[in-house]
C-alpha cells in the first residue's frame, strides 16, 4: 500500500532542505573566514589547506568503499 497524500510533509520537507542550505551557508562562510585569516597571518599556506583537504577527501572516500566489519562497545574500549 502507498502512503496517503499530504501537502504539509512536502511542505515539511522543504523548510528542512531550506534550513540545511541556511546551516550550509554558514559553516561555509566561517571555513572560508578561518582560511583567510591563517593565510593573512602566515600559519598556513593556500597549498597546504588545498593538500589536506584533498587528503581529506581521498580518505573520506576510501571509507566509504571499504566495508566496515560490525563493532561492539567491547571493541571500542
Amino acid at each position: 500500500m502507498g502512503r496517503s497524500f499530504n501537502p504539509y510533509d512536502d511542505v515539511k520537507i522543504i523548510s528542512q532542505i531550506a534550513d540545511l542550505k541556511e546551516v550550509d551557508y554558514k559553516n561555509t562562510l566561517v571555513v572560508t573566514a578561518l582560511v583567510e585569516l591563517l593565510v593573512e597571518k602566515g600559519i598556513l599556506s593556500r597549498q597546504e589547506i588545498l593538500r589536506k583537504a584533498q587528503e581529506l577527501e581521498v580518505d573520506l572516500t576510501l571509507d566509504m568503499l571499504t566495508p566496515q566489519s560490525p563493532t561492539s562497545v567491547r571493541d571500542l574500549n
